[in-house]
């Protein structure tokens, strides 16, 4: 924190921030063109409780030297205020593991250092025993107190003593906050844990926010958990969670601390970019580059702009080789996925005739349609009735036979199931 390097044209120093994992930095470069600021995941939090505050010194002393670009988080520029604090959440779930009537679990993310700190003071306090499951949990407790981030000191079980321990003396940190499938919490809202099994009275504290596009994974966990009559705890009962990114009044205060001549809103969805940008020039900021994943920002020399795009996406790993998401490989997988696939061999003569029925395969089919009518006939009735359309002279161009086989046999599965398998056809002329 506080250090400085020189990498070739760049100074670059690293400035405290606040956030929900131990020594965040926002990193300011400074170049013979001008200083660029990029905050990282940052707020503003007196007492983070595992990292020092936000070095509000340092930005204003960089505000008043001259800021030329501040690229900075969005996450929450959506949302009005200023974020409480991690303080405020250990005081709630000290609160809440003392009331709890039965066992009470703690779901988080695992990376939150202080907040897993906060569970386990919690527990010593209510003179429970704290419970620990989940792989990911084991790692950074095990980093934490490594590192003194966690007292090394801490005492836990491991998930084999959750049965041996009274109900009301029990505080188990699991994982699954986002309803992964194999996670421990979710694993015991089916009944599938082999140690862990939650019952009707205790209390699940989901002390974490559903991540966009997890909803449905997290519901299916509390759905199953409520058929358990199990007690559920979010940020929407009590502050058993608050971000690590700022609101609006937090990005408020850094832009006067620092005073940017451009701004670069960063991370979030579309609508919190936006958000961001229209707070920066309300607050005055000359220019807002609205860039966008792939976008690349020439930022100094002014005028800062975008100037060119580069690939950006996800990556899969298909055995050894990596390919990206819009590869064709990966499309035809989702297709064979959601329709399945026919292959087709279609025999003719070189005068156009059809020297045998076409012969037909299939996987990821249903083997009938509503009417008991094989797919398979279909799709051969479907072959040889499209031969048999194509004029005699034309059939003599095998891409054309081909094309139109497999056209004609998707469009008669399309209409029997409702769905368009993958069609591959191989034509022999003797």
């Amino acid at each position: 924190m506080g250090s400085k390097h020189y990498i070739g044209p760049f100074d670059v120093e690293l400035i405290s921030m606040s956030h929900s994992i131990p020594e965040p930095s926002a990193v300011a470069i400074t170049t013979p063109l001008g200083t660029v600021l990029h905050t990282g995941d940052w707020k503003l939090d007196e007492q983070p409780l595992t990292s020092a505050p936000t070095d509000a010194k340092r930005l204003q002393a960089i505000g008043e030297q001259g800021l030329d670009v501040l690229i900075c988080d969005s996450t929450n520029a959506i949302r009005e205020g200023i974020s409480p604090s991690e303080a405020d959440v250990a005081v709630t779930l000290n609160k809440l593991i003392a009331e709890a009537p039965e066992r009470v679990a703690v779901t988080t993310f695992a990376s939150n250092v202080a907040r897993l700190g906060s569970v386990a003071q919690a527990a010593q306090d209510a003179g429970r025993e704290l419970v620990v499951a989940g792989r990911a949990m084991y790692r950074i407790i095990e980093a934490a107190q490594a590192t003194g981030y966690l007292d090394p000191d801490l005492l836990f079980h491991d998930e084999t003593a959750f049965k041996k321990l009274p109900r009301e003396k029990v505080v188990l940190l699991c994982t699954g906050s986002q309803g992964e499938p194999r996670a421990a919490l979710a694993r015991a809202a089916s009944g599938e844990h082999s140690h862990i099994k939650l019952s009707a009275g205790d209390w699940v504290i989901f002390s974490s926010r559903t991540i966009p596009g997890n909803e449905k994974s997290v519901g299916r966990v509390m759905n199953a958990l409520a058929d358990k009559k199990i007690e559920i705890i979010t940020d929407q009962d009590s502050l058993v969670h608050v971000s690590g990114h700022p609101r609006k009044g937090e990005l408020e205060q850094l832009y006067r601390w620092v005073k940017p001549k451009i701004a670069v809103p960063m991370h979030g969805e579309s609508r919190h970019l936006e958000a961001h940008a229209e707070l920066a020039e309300k607050l005055g900021v000359k220019k807002v580059v609205r860039a966008r994943n792939g976008d690349m920002v020439r930022l100094l020399p002014q005028p800062a702009k975008i100037v060119d795009e580069v690939p950006v996406g996800r990556l899969y790993r298909d055995g050894a080789i990596l390919m990206s998401a819009d590869a064709g490989p990966v499309r035809e997988r989702r297709k064979l996925s959601f329709a399945g696939t026919i292959n087709v061999s279609v025999v003719l003569s070189r005068k156009g005739e059809l020297l045998a029925d076409p012969e037909i395969s299939m996987a990821g089919l249903p083997e009938a349609d509503n009417r008991n009518v094989s797919f398979e006939e279909i799709a051969r009735d479907a072959a040889i009735g499209t031969v048999e359309s194509i004029p005699r002279q034309r059939r003599r161009d095998p891409a054309l036979v081909s094309e139109a086989v497999r056209r004609g046999i998707r469009g008669a599965i399309n209409q029997a199931w409702g769905k368009k398998p993958m069609c591959s056809v191989l034509l022999t002329v003797l």
